[in-house]
């Protein structure tokens, strides 16, 4: 019998007070208020890496959520994913204090010009030893657009073919700029690169006009490990054409959801002749760990009660477009004409099996069913149930920090080494080539096309 590829586990988190799991940043047990500091942030890496996970995963957005009540007031007054900093700035600190844990961290293709992040990134390559990952995002907020002076967010479509010619840009400058022999380091001559060994790229293109060389030397990846979260049909076929990790949130009631998301751009990147197993895909959940299942689900009642509906539904309407104020919270869903509503909104109501709840019970349900709660072998057999619908990872979510991860290595990961499904050490090299064997993107990825032999 054929065992399982290992389960890949990251702690996805941000850079801001509330993160996901709206309200809790008041409990006793979180250091959610002191993320303007380094000392948790190198304290929660070295934690991680204690417990074998393979990469900290670092969300962010470069707007405010000020979809509902037609203002950001709400998503201000609780902490909402604002204030936020940036992420990619810890990520020295903590590579610093660890050694082997990698570090992915968003970056929309709106707010940093290719050339510039390029450098950054191959940057952050060498100073981590090549444990970096970039996530992939077009951004979403109307207010995001504002800010960059884009007039307002260009069209979703129009977004992803910016981020097609984006990455363009950026594989050029990272694999076809330099080449593998560029660098002599030659101090008897005194001769530090072969300048015929590297070239402009001459990009022009329509958004971007880059005419090179890349200012840094080759990183140990030379690009990045690529985490992307697309979930719209030109989402799955950019996730298809450039991702190698791919983050989806599929509802636990229905594994084949899942399963039909995977297959769709494994079958979408074998059509762009990529291999369909140069994907990894990462299940977004928050587990709620307890030494009975009694005390597990006592901890998760906790958690709901201090649960802040409002930043949720904040957090809902600036993600769906929707100004949620707009419902009654306490009317029974039966009462609610679903057929007025939005589409997201009309099926998120239809969902609901007792219509005689509220709009706000079926917000704090919906959270409720987020939560993956039990002992840790309850927990490690759900992952399992979704390993074998395909995932291949798991984006861990907090409920509190580090508490959350810190009960997840204590009780699961014990189970998983056990089971023989979670790594107990990790294996040399770039954060790539732990996951895949390789440090280098394979020659089917077409960043590979830039390269010069």
């Amino acid at each position: 019998m054929t065992m399982p590829r290992r389960m890949l586990i990251n702690a996805f988190t941000m850079n801001c007070v509330s993160h996901i799991q709206q309200g809790l940043w008041v409990r006793d047990d979180t250091r959610q208020l002191d993320y303007t500091q380094l000392d948790p942030w190198v304290e929660l890496a070295q934690i991680l890496e204690k417990g074998c996970f393979d990469a900290l995963f670092l969300a962010d957005v470069v707007g405010v959520y000020d979809t509902y009540r037609g203002g950001p007031e709400t998503s201000i007054i609780e902490g909402m994913q604002i204030p936020v900093n940036d992420p990619a700035l810890l990520i020295p600190a903590m590579a610093h204090a660890t050694e082997n844990l990698g570090f992915a961290f968003t970056s929309s293709v709106l707010q940093t010009h290719p050339f510039t992040f390029a450098r950054q990134v191959s940057t952050l390559d060498h100073l981590t030893r090549g444990r970096v990952a970039w996530n992939i995002v077009t951004s979403y907020l109307p207010n995001a657009g504002a800010n960059l002076g884009l007039g307002g967010l260009p069209s979703h479509d129009e977004r992803y073919d910016r981020a097609d010619e984006y990455l363009d840009v950026t594989y050029k400058l990272w694999e076809g700029s330099w080449e593998d022999d560029a660098v002599l380091r030659d101090t008897q001559r005194g001769i530090y690169a072969d300048p015929t060994k590297i070239h402009p790229i001459n990009h022009i293109g329509k958004h971007y006009e880059v005419a090179g060389p890349h200012l840094s030397e080759p990183s140990p990846q030379r690009t990045p490990l690529l985490f992307q979260a697309g979930s719209s049909t030109r989402g799955r076929s950019f996730a298809a054409k450039h991702a190698e990790c791919v983050f989806i949130v599929a509802p636990r009631q229905s594994l084949g959801a899942a399963a039909n998301v995977i297959n769709d751009i494994r079958t979408q990147a074998t059509n762009e002749g990529r291999h369909p197993d140069d994907i990894r895909f990462f299940q977004g959940l928050t587990t709620v760990v307890g030494g009975t299942e009694e005390e597990a689900k006592a901890k998760a009642a906790e958690y709901l009660e201090q649960f802040s509906t409002e930043g949720a539904l904040a957090h809902m309407s600036g993600s769906i477009g929707v100004d949620l104020a707009a419902i009654d919270l306490d009317r029974p869903l039966n009462t609610i004409d679903s057929e007025a509503m939005r589409g997201s909104i009309k099926g998120l109501i239809e969902s609901a099996p007792d219509r005689t709840q509220t709009f706000r019970d079926l917000v704090r349900n919906r959270l409720a069913r987020q939560f993956l709660t039990g002992t840790p072998e309850q927990i490690a057999d759900a992952l399992e149930d979704w390993q074998a619908a395909g995932v291949d990872g798991f984006n861990l979510i907090y409920s509190v920090t580090p508490g959350t991860f810190v009960d997840f290595i204590d009780g699961v990961v014990p189970v998983l080494q056990a089971r023989g499904l979670m790594q107990r050490e990790y294996t040399p090299g770039p954060l790539r080539q732990k996951i895949f064997g390789d440090p280098r993107l394979p020659d089917s990825h077409p960043a590979a096309a830039y390269r010069r032999h």
